[in-house]
């Protein structure tokens, strides 16, 4: 065993690769919430989703893109954006299929806000994810991918939904707070170091 320094400024995570080759047979539970197509963003309205969504996990990829890329990427007719709507009508997650690749989707990002999680939301969102994906009869892959960054459970419930793991790899990448792109608060469950953790101060209170 060894251990490979990284910067303070950066993080890494394991990354691992799912897929599945054909279509599971789930059903859908019941949910309150449900999905609002939303075709031919604007950029600025995807970020506000995606940064809403995202923050506590640590989603960036999104948020350094320009305007152009973003651009082409949500008004391609091969790339299915939805909302995650609440009873209220307030955005509280999203789920956005790629099917740029032909006979495969990509579930690029599956996610919902924390205070919805361990109440079933997620395997309602899963299995719409997965039922979405395979409704296109040109589909003979699905695929995903999460890491040690994501949702404790996210890798055992893409497991329950019936994908397969066939590979890892380290992601190593400049911490998204440090570098201003989100919030110094953001994910307080990942250590930005050289930071203080909430409550009084004290000697050993930093991370």
């Amino acid at each position: 065993m060894s251990y490979a320094p990284i910067a303070g400024t950066e993080l890494a995570a394991v990354v691992t690769y799912l897929d599945m080759r054909a279509p599971p047979g789930m059903t859908i539970p019941p949910s309150p919430l449900r999905l609002d197509r939303r075709e031919r963003v604007a950029p600025d309205a995807y970020r506000t989703l995606f940064r809403t969504v995202g923050a506590p996990w640590l989603w960036f990829s999104r948020l350094v893109a320009s305007d152009a890329e973003l651009t082409a990427l949500l008004h391609d007719p091969a790339v299915a954006l939805s909302a995650v709507i609440d009873e209220a009508g307030e955005d509280v997650g999203m789920l956005e299929l790629d099917y740029r690749k032909p006979g495969e989707c990509e579930l690029s990002f599956v996610g919902l806000i924390p205070g919805l999680s361990g109440q079933g939301h997620g395997r309602w969102l899963l299995a719409e994810a997965v039922t979405r994906a395979w409704a296109h009869t040109d589909v003979t892959r699905v695929h995903v991918h999460t890491c040690t960054l994501d949702h404790p459970a996210a890798l055992a419930a893409y497991r329950r939904a019936g994908f397969t793991p066939y590979a890892r790899a380290i992601e190593r990448f400049a911490d998204p707070r440090a570098a201003g792109i989100l919030p110094p608060d953001a994910a307080p469950q990942v250590a930005l170091l050289g930071t203080p953790v909430s409550g009084p101060a004290s000697p050993d209170r930093w991370a």
